[in-house]
């Protein structure tokens, strides 16, 4: 039964990654993606239904368009398999009030880890109402009694600190060092993770930025006055620390408690 209940989340998480794969494309096009038909981004064709079942159709179309035989991006299946990953991952995370906003949450995580990556911003039209959806959330606990004050105020405080310092970021280096929308980021992160999640995801982040980075340089494919988005860092460490995060700390400690 719970094989079952774990596939069904499976096959929901690729028709959720194949809408955030809409939904990523006409952000970056501004078009609604509430409204409209899919069409081929090449041809603009009207795809059919069987052009639009998660990965299935990918394969059996062998990566190119059914109308036009141009390549279709890896992206598409790849979002969509990450979704249905990440989904069937947190499915028995908590009670289902929870899974039902990591859904959400982790969705939008992943918009804004697509858009950043390919066009180096990160959108309003996502950022903002994640952080209202979170701040809803936490208190929605709040009222309910499932958290006291003292948690509310953690996820708070988790938003707030680390918002703060990657604005001074932003206001020191004029927007060299990092975007406001860095700023935005890190308060949905902290209000999603809390303390000390937070701490690791941010570590993370640097981290993975840092080794990333120079390796670039070194290869060749950046310079060290190339922009680099750091939305994409930024959100692995916060799946990373999701899951994570506990083992981490504990970890971490160990080595101090020695």
């Amino acid at each position: 039964m719970q094989f079952i209940i774990s596939f069904l989340v499976f096959v929901f998480g690729l028709i959720i990654g194949s809408f955030l794969n809409c939904v990523i494309y006409r952000l970056g096009s501004n078009k609604s993606f509430l409204k409209g038909r899919s069409f081929c981004p090449e041809c603009k064709h009207v795809l059919a239904w069987n052009d639009l079942i998660p990965v299935i159709s990918y394969l059996m179309l062998l990566g190119k368009c059914r109308y036009c035989k141009k390549a279709i991006s890896i992206q598409y299946p790849l979002i969509e398999l990450a979704t249905a990953i990440l989904f069937v991952s947190v499915f028995n995370f908590d009670h289902i009030t929870r899974t039902v906003y990591l859904f959400i949450a982790l969705s939008l995580f992943i918009v804004i880890f697509v858009f950043d990556l390919k066009h180096y911003i990160i959108p309003d039209k996502v950022v903002l109402p994640a952080i209202v959806i979170s701040l809803v959330y936490n208190a929605f606990l709040l009222f309910t009694g499932d958290i006291v004050l003292g948690k509310f105020l953690n996820y708070i405080y988790a938003g707030f600190f680390p918002a703060l310092f990657f604005f001074l970021l932003f206001f020191i280096s004029q927007g060299k060092w990092i975007g406001f929308g860095d700023v935005k980021l890190a308060l949905f992160m902290g209000l999603f993770l809390g303390f000390p999640k937070i701490l690791v995801a941010l570590f993370l982040a640097f981290m993975f930025g840092a080794i990333i980075g120079v390796g670039l340089i070194v290869f060749g494919n950046k310079t060290i006055k190339s922009e680099l988005p750091f939305g994409p860092f930024l959100i692995s460490g916060t799946i990373l620390a999701l899951f994570f995060g506990t083992n981490i700390i504990n970890w971490y400690l160990s080595f101090l408690i020695l």
